[in-house]
């Protein structure tokens, strides 16, 4: 965040930070009101473009509240943005790769400058709280520095091989990563800006050239950090920026044969649409998905039970529980079940629900109509099957009459046989059930498709028997700060397995930024 304080957010820090922080949010928060409704350009080849057909964006905090208008885009503007990313491309993917780091830390170092103004926005159009807002944005700046530092420490990727035994010749093998060309990056809601410029970042330090297509509800935050790369410099075609529906704009980005490489994230049945649709290619090409989870928090007998109440609350009910990290299921042993739950219901009813842009608000709106209707649908079936303990209604009284407020809600004496407890919800329920040891705890949170995060609770020598069985790519123990959220680029690489991820290699972590190319090996054979 800012250079003129030595506090770094991230989500684990996020829950203490200095004066300074709350102050130039509110700043930033005040110009953003007075410039709201404006209208922002798709961006094509460096060129700003408007169509005739426009939308526009407005804020789940009041719905009636205009943000931005943005242009509705057509499959004519995405083939347009394929062909310019195609025509940039060989440039930019031969130029030096340390030239290429220079442009995105560049890039990153102006988004980082921009914080305060991008996090104002971050809160309005998502509904996130301030520090989870600022969040997203900081944590954007940190996973494209991360990506240029893999860049450094690897050389570039090109590597000297062994030499064959060739008696009379001097053989040089060598391998090279080189970027595959055309990216797209079709980012979620929920996190506009770290889903949109984390991928971005790693498909262009890789050399690909980029397509950004933003989540219509939330395209404003995607629409500045593409401002922040077009400042930084990086040439024009070489990122460019289509808005409209998924049903036209995104559907001719994933069907087209001019695309090299895909990174989306979002819900599973539409990854698992764009996989097989992707796959109508001449060939196989890269498909990067994470495709959210139905995360588990283990609570041994012998945990911590404050620290195991406060980490399930702030993974329950952080950002509403619109994370693909969300703490949506709880299996505690019997021995300290009833004192567990007694906990965690006390401080969910402490959770301040309101405005999220107020310093003191924990629990903004869910960001869309239809998260909205879910909640009561799932709320309702969950009042059938078993007991909710607090939560469980929409608010719709006063300041909370426009907005889509849900309360934060814990259900217990749900059968396990409810689908509930298998499918991902993404809103701000969490169900605790009570087993009889671990072994019980862990066969029931590796019995999803879902493998993304999991969280424990216990001694030191049940944690190593967790990470040697549990079944998931990010994995917590003992963890005041979020029993199962909260990875940060450079700290916790963050994917899945199974129906939570498709590469096996997680962001901001050792390997992801070599998914963004292919290897080439070069062999030279001289004679002495």
């Amino acid at each position: 965040m800012a250079k003129e304080s030595s506090f770094k957010l991230t989500y684990a820090t996020m829950f203490n930070p200095p004066e300074e922080l709350h102050t130039r949010f509110s700043e930033a928060m005040e110009a953003l009101k007075t410039n709201l409704g404006r209208e922002y350009p798709m961006v094509i080849g460096g060129e700003e473009r408007l169509t005739q057909e426009k939308f526009k964006e407005f804020s789940p905090i009041n719905t009636e509240l205009h943000l931005a208008t943005f242009q509705k885009g057509g499959v004519k503007d995405a083939e347009d943005a394929i062909a310019a990313a195609r025509a940039a491309f060989p440039k930019w993917s031969r130029m030096n790769w340390d030239e290429r780091v220079y442009l995105l830390r560049k890039a990153a170092d102006i988004i980082d400058q921009r914080l305060f103004e991008i996090g104002a926005v971050v809160a309005m159009e998502v509904g996130k709280n301030r520090m989870e807002a600022l969040g997203d944005v900081a944590e954007t700046a940190d996973l494209i520095h991360f990506a240029c530092s893999q860049m450094e420490a690897n050389h570039g990727y090109k590597v000297g091989m062994g030499k064959d035994p060739l008696p009379g010749f001097d053989a040089t093998n060598t391998s090279v990563l080189k970027p595959y060309g055309v990216w797209v990056v079709i980012s979620p809601f929920n996190f506009p800006a770290a889903l949109t410029g984390g991928p971005s970042g790693a498909a262009l330090t890789a050399g690909n050239t980029l397509v950004i297509k933003p989540a219509s509800v939330t395209t404003l935050t995607s629409a500045l950090l593409v401002d922040c790369m077009r400042q930084a410099g990086i040439p024009d075609g070489v990122v460019n920026f289509v808005t409209g529906p998924g049903s036209t704009v995104g559907k001719a980005l994933v069907e087209s044969k001019e695309v090299d490489g895909i990174t989306f994230t979002g819900s599973f049945d539409v990854g698992m649409g764009i996989f097989r649709s992707f796959a109508q290619g001449e060939y196989v090409r890269p498909t990067i998905l994470e495709l959210g989870g139905k995360n588990p928090a283990i609570v041994s007998k012998n945990a911590d039970l404050e620290d195991a109440a406060v980490g399930i609350v702030r993974s329950a009910f952080g950002l509403q529980g619109q994370k693909c990290s969300a703490n949506s299921r709880v299996f505690v042993e019997e021995p300290v079940y009833d004192e567990l739950v007694q906990r965690i219901v006390e401080l969910t009813e402490k959770l301040k629900i309101g405005d999220p842009v107020e310093r003191d608000t924990y629990m903004g709106p869910v960001a869309t109509r239809g998260a909205y209707q879910d909640f009561q649908e799932f709320c309702g079936e969950l009042k059938q099957a078993g007991k909710i303990l607090t939560g469980g209604e929409v608010l719709t009284e006063g300041d909370f009459s426009k907005g889509y407020f849900c309360q934060p809600t814990v259900a217990v004496d749900v059968p396990l046989e409810h689908r509930l407890w298998k499918q991902e919800m993404f809103v701000p329920i969490t169900m605790i059930h009570p087993v009889k040891d671990l072994h019980e705890a862990m066969e029931l949170a590796n019995s999803t498709k879902y493998g993304l995060t999991a969280g424990f609770y216990g001694s030191e020598d049940e944690v190593g028997w967790f990470f040697d069985n549990i079944e998931a790519g990010v994995v917590y123990a003992n963890r005041p700060q979020g029993a199962t959220t909260g990875a940060w680029p450079g700290f916790q690489p963050f994917g899945g397995w199974y129906g939570s991820g498709a590469s096996g290699k997680n962001a901001g972590g050792l390997y992801y930024l070599p998914l963004y190319m292919h290897e080439q090996s070069q062999t030279l054979i001289r004679r002495p």
